[in-house]
């Protein structure tokens, strides 16, 4: 039971840890000085645009997926970056695919 004006805990959606995830990305890859915008559309999962502010056609599109042995960011084209846990790995790769020359 809980105590008046409190409420009782609520687990995390997917969508929830979804944005979190990306959330770490984000502030990670900024701090390597690639732009970044947050994408939480409620009709589809939250997505991070990435952008290289030196040649901006160097853009991707990070998504952040949970399976069945946990949660991965992923590139747009459907393949592992590093697991979320790895969030240093993970930033590491995308900004060396980003970078320019």
């Amino acid at each position: 039971m809980t105590s008046e004006g409190s409420a009782a805990p609520v687990a995390a959606t997917d969508a929830d840890l979804r944005l979190a995830h990306l959330e770490r990305l984000a502030d990670a890859l900024a701090g390597r000085g690639l732009q970044v915008r947050l994408s939480a559309p409620t009709e589809r999962p939250a997505s991070l645009h990435v952008i290289n502010p030196r040649a901006t056609a160097l853009t991707e599109n990070i998504l952040a997926e949970n399976g069945t042995d946990g949660w991965w960011f992923w590139w747009s084209w459907a393949e592992r970056i590093a697991a979320v846990d790895d969030l240093q790995d993970a930033a590491d790769r995308i900004a060396r695919v980003l970078a320019a020359g």
